[in-house]
């Protein structure tokens, strides 16, 4: 009986040792950053919020997957991810492609043109994403949006991308 009971104290101080150092590697794993190029080649693309890598953690019991993810995320505060926003945008598609992406060609089509700033490109083989630029023209952000419809992309387009003196 003695023996048991210490089995059941050493099992429950086990446990919370191995629960704290899972915090302490989350929270880590969670500020370390990874370039957009290094989470676009581990299949992170588009605009993965860290609250999508928490809920990632519930179904996915890869560890090193979901710490990939963190380090990919944007935080998604509403403070910091309301007042991001660019100066232009590539949306970069494969025309070959485009037939399978109704909701980007009528974007295209029919409402391109109420955002300067946002050119076309197309490039062979290429998903479809928005490449986010700087001031400087820079590439900061690379979103897919293979499955977006074009209400979310004229919304997202509304939001991030400043309007420049043409669109005004």
């Amino acid at each position: 009986r003695e023996m048991a009971r210490g089995w059941t104290k050493m099992t429950a101080s086990s446990t919370k040792t191995m629960v704290m150092i899972m915090m302490l590697t989350w929270t880590i794993s969670a500020k370390e950053q990874l370039s957009g190029k290094e989470c676009e080649d581990l299949g992170f693309t588009g605009l993965a919020l860290c609250s999508d890598c928490h809920s990632l953690s519930e179904y996915v019991k890869d560890q090193e997957l979901v710490s990939d993810c963190l380090k990919c995320c944007a935080d998604d505060s509403e403070d910091s991810m309301s007042k991001v926003t660019y100066s232009g945008a590539i949306l970069e598609v494969c025309m070959r492609k485009l037939v399978f992406y109704p909701e980007i060609v009528g974007f295209i089509e029919e409402e391109k043109e109420k955002f300067p700033s946002v050119n076309v490109q197309y490039i062979f083989n290429s998903p479809p994403k928005l490449i986010m630029l700087d001031e400087d023209g820079e590439h900061k952000e690379t979103i897919r949006i293979d499955n977006w419809k074009r209400e979310h992309l004229l919304q997202y387009m509304r939001e991030k991308v400043k309007p420049t003196s043409a669109s005004l």
